[in-house]
């Protein structure tokens, strides 16, 4: 079975079936269609390469549908294969559903098939999304911090990173329930929670004259920035915990700078006014425009740790960095070095004008005692 969805239309099914020797094609709903071939000779590979080719065909058709000058037309393709003396019809079209939707999200115009793995990976899923919504009620969530240090090895701020302890699962991975947050939009309370405990750690420094000049740089997903109310939250939290803005630094991404970027621009420089610092995240990964870097008012920019990870062994990445770094000094903008992990990845960031660094070489990311050597002066 093979069921399509996407921007394809297949007019020929409007009248809701249509009958072939060994195809079935019906409309399922507005925009999806669902073809079942029956009486398939061959094993299982032979029939699912025969299923492929088909479904290839049926991608390129829809595609020549596309008008000169008009929106392009696509279709993108859910397969599952099943026996007809052990297959129920809910369970074979939720297959099928699933398939297309793995389709849908590589880029669409593809097709994809079902198999154990993929139903595993949706109910796993499924299972850790039902546990997210209750980590923050459960105190589950916590903050660990990276050292940021300069060309004298002296501590100049930390990197705040979330992580999840789930009482069963362990620690699980910010790349595991990250995007799920930012799915289902529960990133914006616990982004809200990230916000409120660095603001609280960095206003009990304050106290202690040995910590008082230390930043707190804080990731900001772009869903959380887009929110209409995420300006007076930070001014509240702030209000709130008496925490100093110009310790803050929130950390945007150059995905967040394409997506309405005169709205971002309003946005960093109303809680500019109040103090807050901005460091462009994981620079070099992205497609935004070098004019963004002019207009927008940053403070740092970070290079991603997978080129700083090859400097040594790759003339391309070395390349990068060391043309970011110029970029950054003729900006007037400090440049942070990500992933340090070796002394000679070190000394060759101090050779080409990097002043501040982070990564496993001075410390990997932990809760605040332990980021400090026991301090006890933490939230």
């Amino acid at each position: 079975m093979l069921t399509g969805g996407d921007t394809a239309t297949l007019e020929a099914a409007e009248s809701g079936g249509e009958t072939h020797k060994h195809l079935i094609l019906s409309r399922f709903s507005s925009d999806e269609f669902v073809l079942l071939v029956d009486d398939i000779d061959g094993n299982s590979e032979d029939v699912a390469n025969q299923i492929e080719r088909l479904g290839r065909q049926l991608i390129d058709a829809v595609g020549r549908l596309s008008v000169q000058d008009a929106l392009p037309i696509s279709a993108s393709i859910g397969i599952t294969l099943f026996q007809e003396t052990v297959a129920q019809v809910d369970v074979v079209l939720q297959q099928a559903d699933m398939a297309l939707q793995q389709a849908k999200a590589a880029g669409g115009n593809t097709l994809r098939f079902f198999n154990a793995d993929m139903q595993t990976s949706v109910l796993e899923r499924a299972s850790l999304e039902a546990d997210l919504y209750q980590a923050l009620e459960r105190d589950e969530l916590r903050l660990f911090y990276q050292r940021q240090v300069n060309e004298q090895g002296v501590t100049t701020g930390v990197e705040a990173l979330l992580r999840w302890q789930h009482p069963e699962r362990g620690m699980v991975s910010p790349g595991l329930f990250i995007p799920l947050a930012e799915n289902n939009g529960l990133i914006v309370p616990i982004g809200r929670w990230v916000l409120e405990k660095a603001a609280r750690q960095l206003a009990l420094w304050t106290q202690n004259a040995a910590y008082s000049t230390l930043t707190i740089s804080v990731n900001v997903s772009s869903v959380q920035f887009q929110q209409s109310e995420f300006v007076s939250d930070v001014e509240k939290i702030l209000h709130r915990t008496e925490a100093p803005p110009g310790r803050l630094v929130l950390e945007v991404t150059e995905s967040l700078l394409m997506h309405d970027p005169a709205r971002v621009r309003l946005t960093m420089l109303q809680l500019r006014e109040h103090g807050v610092r901005f460091a462009l995240d994981d620079f070099g990964t992205g497609y935004s425009s070098l004019s963004y870097l002019k207009r927008l008012p940053l403070d740092e920019l970070k290079i991603d740790q997978s080129f700083v990870r090859e400097l040594l062994a790759d003339k391309a990445d070395a390349a990068i960095v060391e043309t970011t770094i110029l970029l950054a000094s003729s900006l007037g903008l400090k440049v942070v070095a990500e992933g340090v992990e070796e002394a000679e990845q070190l000394a060759w960031l101090k050779a080409h004008g990097c002043g501040l660094y982070q990564g496993f070489l001075f410390g990997r990311p932990a809760p605040i005692e332990v980021a400090f050597d026991g301090d006890t002066t933490h939230a």
